[in-house]
């Protein structure tokens, strides 16, 4: 057997066994998601009823021999119209209002288009990854 052979019968073990692991993760992780969905779901219907308890009672905390319970008000913000949130921005001067962030895919974009063009203070970090199918 040459060299070449035993190399290529060794790559094939190699792909084989990534297979068959990454199979028995999914595998895995399809039952624990089942699983997960169903406890979240128990759970859900038990915060729904604590966060009732409280709006009925006019608390925002409870104690309880078992352990402590409150609720917090969470709010989130967002736009439809990100041309009119943009132009109030930028009348008002609130850079503020805007994560600090790349857009990836218009970044690569640009630089594909416009490889002679050096982005000032940009970094890249790039790492080749292995992807397997099945035969």
């Amino acid at each position: 057997m040459t060299s070449d052979t035993t190399e290529t019968a060794q790559v094939g073990k190699m792909t084989k066994a990534y297979v068959r692991i990454r199979d028995a993760k999914a595998k895995l992780k399809a039952a624990y998601d089942v699983e997960e969905k169903a406890l979240t779901e128990q759970m859900d219907i038990i915060k729904r009823a604590l966060l009732d308890h409280c709006k009925e009672h006019g608390v925002d905390s409870v104690r309880t021999q078992h352990g402590m319970f409150y609720r917090s008000l969470k709010t989130r913000y967002w736009t439809g119209d990100w041309a009119a949130m943009h132009a109030f921005i930028m009348e008002r001067g609130l850079p503020e209002f805007l994560e600090k962030r790349l857009n990836q895919t218009a970044v690569r974009t640009y630089i594909e288009e416009n490889p002679e063009i050096t982005l000032p203070a940009l970094n890249v970090d790039s790492e080749y990854n292995i992807s397997v199918r099945k035969a």
